[in-house]
């Protein structure tokens, strides 16, 4: 894999983290005081860990993280967000285990590109970031399934 190759993938997710840490920050604050805007809240602050994370990957690469991404990412991250949030608590969980999916498909996907040639401290954060979306995805995946075996209102 080329470095901008790898420098415009890293900044694929830079944006993409950017975005879910205002999607769950917005889920957070729909659903005050309940046990699962504490979840979106926590989830929001992993996800602000990956946004630092990869811009360290992109910097420590010679790059730097899209402005783009701190501007537009944000809005849609949101907007998204409070819409789902709109649906119910059921409905927003299932678009989030869609967005996690994917995020988990796409960091598996250049995990697998990486390899060693851009040492393994990227393939670390890579790993690690996987992992949280994997714990994520549980979490809202086991929430959904007690909502739908309770017969519990949305």
């Amino acid at each position: 894999m080329q470095r901008e190759d790898l420098l415009r993938k890293l900044n694929w997710f830079y944006s993409l983290e950017v975005s879910q840490v205002d999607l769950y920050m917005a889920q957070s604050r729909k659903f005050k005081g309940t046990y699962e805007s504490i979840v979106f809240e926590r989830t929001a602050a992993v996800e602000q860990q990956h946004v630092h994370n990869i811009a360290a990957a992109i910097r420590e690469l010679g790059g730097e993280p899209h402005k783009i991404g701190d501007v537009i990412s944000p809005l849609f991250g949101g907007l998204l967000g409070k819409t789902l949030a709109f649906t119910g608590l059921k409905k927003t969980l299932q678009a989030n285990i869609t967005i996690e999916n994917k995020a988990m498909a796409d960091y598996v996907a250049l995990h697998e590109q990486v390899g060693e040639e851009f040492g393994s401290e990227l393939q670390t954060v890579l790993q690690h970031n996987l992992v949280d979306e994997d714990v994520h995805t549980a979490w809202f995946a086991q929430r959904l399934a007690d909502y739908e075996l309770l017969g519990l209102p949305d």
